[in-house]
């Protein structure tokens, strides 16, 4: 008898599963780089708030698009109803090909980069294999170790992915709660809050040479909203990863409810969340202490001046657990958009099978073998920088896609409609649509490299083997 999916996911589990992907390791890092773009807590902070309120925005707008279409494979899904099967395949293809696995491979390596805090041995720099042309180190490889640990124990059933992503998930939030309230109090009565801020909104970006010479530069007018659109490349970059309980519709337990709710849920949590330790940076760190944080660990910067010389350990400690549970997560929901793709004729066959388990265990694999391979690759981190255009391009046209739908298909059942709509997913495309051509003006190798990974899947869509399934391009 050919297995099913299972809806055994509870709202808990949903909630557990948008926050626990969003929260990795950039909470710990990105404010510095962003502070040294804004000079200014002030503008920093307001990063920090357009980043989340556009996750939320956008939640909203996944949320009637999930209540429509809840089954396994999210955004792909979606596209392809709104837009037909091409886009759909462009979206699966750079999904694939860097977004979800270049994501899987970074979180791990960071994994491993914290976890050689406690076991030197797993140093980035203790090199295993010299081959010239390529160095894989020992952090590496554990990195790959934990991808395959992760994908085993995915593949054995969604039961136990939930009860490690919620077990994780809940532990990085009250650590980082924790972090807040030991930071807020240690900082009470030392001036840096008030020091830090005297400064206003006087916005100066810091830059610094290759011979180390640093150079600070105010920012006026169209200056000051390009620097600010780069350093929302790091607080987009940390909310980032709350749609993937899209893509495991299929197994969530009163779908048209829960998911339009752990969507809202979840990304308000972290966004308070992320706030709230921002807030406890700027309390204890002055700034220029956040814009030369070693290694940009703004995190462990905080943790030694609330625990001393047992805060990079603490803070090592909290990452290694935050970045577990996030792998976890995006681990466990991507392969399900492989598998809606392989519904369509457009991956390979057998991800379109369900194992013993009830879950997608070849994709799973399949996603396991190439996230590994950018781990040895060393180029997971341009890739992602190369993608996150893209992957915010398609945001754009799957809410794009919620206008086109409600025209279409004006008579379909939306258990859920957006709140706000047009207004506020016209705002989220606006905002997002902006933050683009910055990028585009800013960073136009990253956009470009980028774009091209998205039109090579349009090249790939029209050379690959037509099958019966896979052969119609018609909007559905």
């Amino acid at each position: 008898m050919p297995q099913e999916f299972k809806r055994s996911l509870t709202l808990l589990d949903a909630v557990m599963l948008v926050s626990g992907s969003m929260i990795g390791s950039g909470i710990f890092i990105v404010s510095a780089d962003m502070m040294r773009q804004l000079g200014s807590p002030s503008w920093m902070l307001a990063a920090w708030v357009v980043a989340g309120v556009m996750t939320i925005l956008a939640a909203l707008s996944y949320g009637e698009l999930a209540a429509m279409m809840p089954k396994a494979g999210g955004q792909y899904v979606y596209i392809q109803r709104a837009f037909g099967r091409l886009p759909a395949f462009m979206y699966g293809w750079t999904f694939f090909t860097v977004i979800q696995t270049g994501l899987i491979a970074a979180v791990a390596v960071a994994f491993a980069k914290f976890t050689a805090v406690f076991v030197p041995v797993l140093s980035v720099d203790n090199i295993l294999l010299d081959l010239g042309f390529l160095k894989i180190s020992a952090a590496q490889i554990f990195a790959i170790a934990s991808i395959v640990v992760l994908t085993a124990f995915n593949a054995r059933g969604v039961r136990n992915g939930k009860l490690l992503q919620t077990t994780f998930t809940l532990a990085k939030i009250i650590a980082l709660l924790g972090l807040v309230v030991l930071g807020l109090w240690v900082a009470s009565g030392s001036g840096v809050w008030a020091r830090n801020f005297s400064v206003g909104w006087d916005a100066v970006k810091l830059s610094v040479g290759t011979d180390g010479v640093e150079t600070f530069t105010p920012l006026f007018g169209t200056a000051l909203l390009s620097a600010f659109g780069v350093a929302l490349v790091g607080s987009l970059f940390s909310s980032d990863a709350w749609n993937n309980v899209t893509f495991i519709a299929g197994e969530v337990d009163r779908p048209q409810r829960n998911i339009p709710l752990s969507l809202l849920l979840g990304t308000g949590l972290v966004t308070v969340l992320y706030l709230l330790a921002n807030i406890a940076y700027l309390s204890l760190l002055p700034v220029a202490d956040i814009q030369h944080a070693a290694s940009d660990r703004v995190g462990a910067a905080a943790a030694g001046i609330i625990f001393g010389g047992a805060g990079t350990a603490i803070m090592a400690a909290l990452i290694m657990v935050s970045t577990f549970g996030c792998n976890n997560g995006i681990i466990l929901s991507g392969a399900r958009l492989y598998y809606a793709m392989a519904k369509d004729g457009l991956f390979f066959k057998k991800a379109a099978q369900l194992n013993k388990a009830s879950v997608p265990g070849f994709a799973l694999w399949v996603q396991c073998v190439w996230a590994s391979l950018l781990c040895l690759s060393g180029r997971y981190g341009d890739l992602l920088e190369y993608t996150m255009f893209a992957s915010l391009l398609f945001y754009i046209v799957t809410i794009a896609g919620l206008f086109r739908l409600r025209k279409k298909e004006p008579h379909a059942e939306r258990p859920y409609r957006a709140l706000g709509y047009p207004v506020l997913p016209a705002l989220y495309i606006a905002g997002a649509a902006a933050f683009c051509l910055n990028l585009l003006w800013s960073k136009p190798l990253y956009t470009g490299l980028g774009l091209g990974i998205v039109a090579l899947g349009a090249v790939v869509y029209f050379l690959r083997p037509k099958t019966e399934s896979g052969s119609a391009d018609e909007v559905d």
